[in-house]
C-alpha cells in the first residue's frame, strides 16, 4: 500500500464513521427520550442507581437506565456489522463472500493466498455454540470448493477480529484455534494481512478517535 492510498483509505475510514456509525448512534440514542424505551426491572433499578451514583433519586434512576443503551452493545452490533461492510466496499483486495458463512474474501498480503474469513469484533465477542457453528460454515465452504473444483485449504479458513491483542482472546476462540486449527488473526496482524501495512491498524484506531471527538456533545 502506498502512503497516498494508505491517505486515502484513512479519510474514507473517517467519512465512513461520521456518516454511518455516529447518526446511527445519535439516532438510537435520541429513542431514549420517552420511559416507554425501556423494560424497568423494578428489583435492580433501584439498587444499580446507588451503585452507579451512591444515591437512590428519580436522576440517578435515570443515569441507571440510560447509560447502558447509550454506552452498550447496539453501537457495538452495528460498528462490526458496518466495518465489514466497509472492508468489503474500500480495500480493493477485499470483497463480501458469496459463500454462506463467509462474511468477506481477500488476498492475504504475507502469503498471498485467498483467504476466506469470518470477521469479529473483539477478542470476547463469540460463545461455545458460535464455535461450531463457525466449523460447519468453514466446512461448507470446502465443500463447496469441491464441488466447483475450488481447492480451499483448511489453512485458508480463518477467523479475523478487528481490534484486541493476541493472548486476549477467550478459550472459544482458543478452541477454533487450537482444537480446530483454524488461523485467529488478532487485530494488527488482521489489518496488516488485509492491507499490507503494518502500521494501517494503528492508524486507523488513530482515524476514528480523531472522528469521535469530533462528535463530543452532537448529541
Amino acid at each position: 500500500m502506498t502512503k497516498a492510498e494508505r491517505k486515502r483509505i484513512l479519510e474514507q475510514v473517517k467519512e465512513w464513521f461520521r456518516t454511518v456509525i455516529v447518526p446511527n448512534h445519535l439516532k438510537n440514542t435520541q429513542k431514549l427520550v420517552s420511559a416507554s424505551a425501556f423494560d424497568v426491572n423494578p428489583f435492580l433499578a433501584p439498587y444499580l442507581a446507588a451503585f452507579l451514583t451512591g444515591e437512590l433519586s428519580p436522576e440517578s434512576v435515570a443515569k441507571a437506565l440510560l447509560y447502558p443503551r447509550v454506552l452498550g452493545t447496539s453501537i457495538t452490533t452495528s460498528f462490526g456489522t458496518n466495518m465489514q461492510k466497509f472492508i468489503s466496499d474500500v480495500l480493493k483486495n477485499s470483497f463480501g463472500s458469496m459463500v454462506r458463512g463467509i462474511d468477506i474474501e481477500f488476498v492475504d498480503a504475507v502469503d498471498g493466498r485467498r483467504k476466506y474469513c469470518q470477521v469479529k469484533l473483539g477478542p470476547n465477542t463469540i460463545n461455545r455454540d458460535d464455535v461450531e457453528t463457525i466449523h460447519q460454515h468453514f466446512k461448507d465452504a470446502r465443500n463447496l470448493g469441491r464441488t466447483n473444483n475450488v481447492k480451499v485449504a483448511h489453512g485458508d479458513l480463518v477467523v479475523a477480529i478487528l481490534y484486541g491483542e493476541p493472548g486476549q482472546e477467550s478459550g472459544h476462540y482458543k478452541r477454533l484455534r487450537d482444537e480446530l486449527d483454524y488461523p485467529l488473526f488478532i487485530g494488527q496482524e488482521f489489518w496488516y494481512r488485509l492491507t499490507g501495512d503494518k502500521n494501517f491498524y494503528a492508524e486507523l484506531r488513530q482515524a476514528i478517535a480523531e472522528v469521535a471527538i469530533e462528535a463530543r456533545g452532537a448529541a
